[in-house]
């Protein structure tokens, strides 16, 4: 992605004080690479906050916002930063940066402290990569973070429920906490082998059992997430009660009544989103669950992640319409997000325009009115135009 410049060389919301835009590194420091390493632990020591070139400029005490800005596009052009422009050019560490800067080894979940060499108050932990490369960003939970509690919750045998509208983050979270993790995506049509396993064909004729997610987590001590649970019809869902009673243990029918025992580590999580057509949380899976945690889109968190603040308003709106009953759907973190990529690909216009065509028909009328009140721009869904 090319980035825009000043007829100085120097980020546009930011001039460059009296060491002039476009210093190299090395003239500003004196030391190849320093200035680099010392942004990057400056960011690292920041990871949930996008921060403005001339904010990092005087938060570092470098000469120039113009070798400080150079250094920001290498850094995002190597993959260790990400650059947001919403106009100003700002920047945000990526998991890449922080190992970069030495800070932290990959991918751990550790936190910062704010106080001195004694120790002193908990920060924010860094955000934690998930499979599919993208960073979650832990949440305050109880006493401290999601990803340290639920990972306590585990080790204590303590199953968890997570509930709430699609796109909030529930299976990013689980993800991020547990890099063992098998999942059962769940729908209407979940039978009972798409936990325990079934028998497949193999070459040169004949049949072998393959063990299904429930049994493999059981044995390896992994943990298992049953996503949309409540889309599986009750009678498969009974299966899991054998495993997460105080024995552990279930058969396999269709295996000769074969007999698995849960393995220390093995742990199970669920997901349900309350009010999709057909979700039935029944009496008996709701109290095989200790722990029933509320997942809702964080505001702040889409706000520092590039979301505009009028869009953001519009979904805060939408979703206080959506617990009224006044609309069908309202868009959450994940929606907001596409919004951003929307944007940096085809512009703001067109972002508005796509978010409102993916809600649903029933409820566009509510989000192209909140979205045009909130950003003043007529909104309708997005469609090609004209040769």
């Amino acid at each position: 992605m090319t980035t825009p410049h000043s007829p100085a060389g120097s980020p546009q919301s930011d001039p460059a004080p009296a060491g002039g835009a476009g210093t190299p590194a090395t003239e500003a420091t004196g030391r190849s690479g320093y200035l680099y390493r010392k942004i990057a632990l400056h960011l690292a020591d920041h990871p949930d906050t996008i921060l403005k070139v001339g904010e990092i400029t005087r938060a570092i005490g470098a000469p120039s916002s113009g070798a400080v800005f150079d250094a920001l596009k290498k850094m995002a052009a190597a993959g260790h930063a990400t650059h947001h422009r919403d106009p100003h050019h700002r920047f945000q560490i990526t998991q890449a940066g922080i190992d970069a800067a030495g800070t932290l080894p990959s991918a751990a979940p550790r936190t910062r402290s704010s106080g001195g060499a004694g120790g002193g108050r908990r920060s924010r932990p860094v955000p934690v990569r998930r499979p599919n490369g993208t960073l979650y960003h832990p949440r305050r939970l109880g006493r401290g973070w999601d990803v340290e509690e639920l990972r306590r919750l585990r080790t204590q045998r303590v199953p968890v429920l997570l509930y709430g509208p699609p796109g909030t983050g529930k299976t990013a979270m689980v993800e991020a906490a547990f890099p063992d993790l098998l999942t059962v995506a769940g729908t209407g049509d979940t039978v009972v082998d798409d936990f325990l396993g079934s028998y497949t064909p193999v070459p040169g004729g004949g049949y072998e059992f393959v063990h299904g997610p429930l049994v493999t987590a059981m044995r390896d001590g992994r943990v298992l997430l049953v996503d949309d649970a409540t889309l599986i019809p009750p009678r498969v869902l009974a299966v899991l009660y054998p495993a997460m009673d105080g024995r552990g243990v279930l058969t396999i029918p269709a295996h000769g009544n074969e007999t698995v025992q849960a393995a220390d580590g093995f742990y199970i999580v669920a997901g349900h989103n309350p009010g999709v057509h057909g979700a039935v949380l029944t009496e008996a899976l709701a109290s095989r669950f200790t722990v029933h945690l509320h997942v809702t889109t964080d505001w702040d968190l889409a706000r520092q992640l590039g979301v505009p603040k009028q869009v953001v308003a519009a979904a805060i709106d939408l979703n206080a319409d959506l617990a009224a009953g006044k609309t069908v759907w309202a868009p959450q973190l994940r929606e907001l997000l596409g919004f951003v990529t929307v944007r940096d690909h085809l512009g703001m216009t067109a972002a508005l325009a796509n978010l409102a065509g993916i809600a649903p028909e029933d409820a566009r009328d509510d989000v192209t009115a909140a979205l045009s009140r909130h950003t003043g721009t007529p909104i309708t869904a997005l469609a090609l135009g004209k040769r």
